[in-house]
């Protein structure tokens, strides 16, 4: 599936199929400027620094990260939005305000989805790893892609009656994917939900297709599918390994089935995912 037939395919659900009774947040206005101000050729750096500092917590968020041991070297500690920016850089500011935005537009509070913000980081910090071991891959599409991946997931809990239930059901079956469980019981899934909420919300294309197919792992190679998305996924595919990896969880059975095909695309071995692990544990031991 092309971007162009997702992003048909999720409008004419919206219309007439089952994603016409799903309920999406509105884009927080802080993200939608952010995302404005980061798609200029150079980002306005001050306007960066006002959505930032529009949001006590937001600050403080950014204030902790800057003096963390991960970030700080010379002992003195940073007291103002400005002094973070340029501590940490642009991309990680922007990184770690998209995720306390998402975090606060869509509360997570049911047992169903017990730490989703932390894996949520985790992925992100992940993903963002794998970017920059690869060439040809945006690391803050990546990171938000990370982000975004299972974000359906908190939407549907919301407002499809049963889903909890559901969520339960497809972590036991054996017989059938996860995401089938999720169509047998609603005619709709996370990765069709997510994919709804990043169309919704004018996130890049390639970040929609990339989570309508982080599930739907017969395309990687697919001639219909445009380059970006498959590294996306075949990219996420990797990245959830190596964080199933640090929490010392066996591996699923999308990594069983697809890491040739994802490794193929990449051109990665799996001695390189090996040390890929090791240089990722530390980092995502600090989150």
């Amino acid at each position: 599936m092309s971007i162009p037939a997702i992003r048909q395919e999720i409008d004419n659900s919206r219309k007439s199929g089952a994603l016409k009774t799903i309920i999406i947040p509105p884009c927080p206005e802080l993200l939608a400027r952010l995302q404005q101000t980061m798609a200029q050729a150079q980002p306005d750096l001050n306007e960066v620094a006002r959505i930032a500092a529009s949001d006590v917590a937001m600050s403080a968020t950014l204030l902790r990260m800057a003096n963390s041991p991960v970030h700080i070297s010379d002992g003195m500690p940073c007291t103002t939005v400005g002094q973070a920016m340029t501590r940490i850089g642009l991309k990680e500011t922007t990184a770690i305000m998209t995720g306390f935005l998402l975090k606060n537009a869509i509360p997570v509070n049911s047992p169903h989805l017990a730490r989703f913000w932390e894996r949520s980081a985790k992925r992100a910090a992940a993903m963002a790893f794998v970017a920059r071991q690869l060439p040809g891959i945006s690391v803050d599409l990546a990171h938000t892609y990370g982000l975004f991946c299972h974000i359906g997931m908190p939407v549907l809990l919301q407002c499809v009656r049963g889903y909890g239930s559901t969520m339960v059901e497809a972590s036991a079956r054996v017989d059938r994917s996860y995401i089938a469980t999720e169509n047998a019981n609603h005619r709709t899934d996370h990765a069709v939900a997510g994919a709804l909420l990043a169309r919704a919300w004018n996130m890049a294309p390639e970040l929609m297709a990339g989570i309508r197919l982080h599930h739907d792992l017969l395309s990687l190679g697919d001639k219909m599918v445009e380059p970006e998305v498959h590294t996306l996924v075949a990219a996420g595919l990797i990245a959830e390994h190596l964080m199933r990896l640090h929490e010392g969880l066996p591996e699923d059975a999308d990594w069983a089935a697809y890491a040739p095909s994802a490794l193929e695309w990449l051109s990665v071995s799996l001695a390189d995912v090996e040390q890929w692990d090791d240089l990722l544990r530390p980092i995502l031991d600090d989150l």
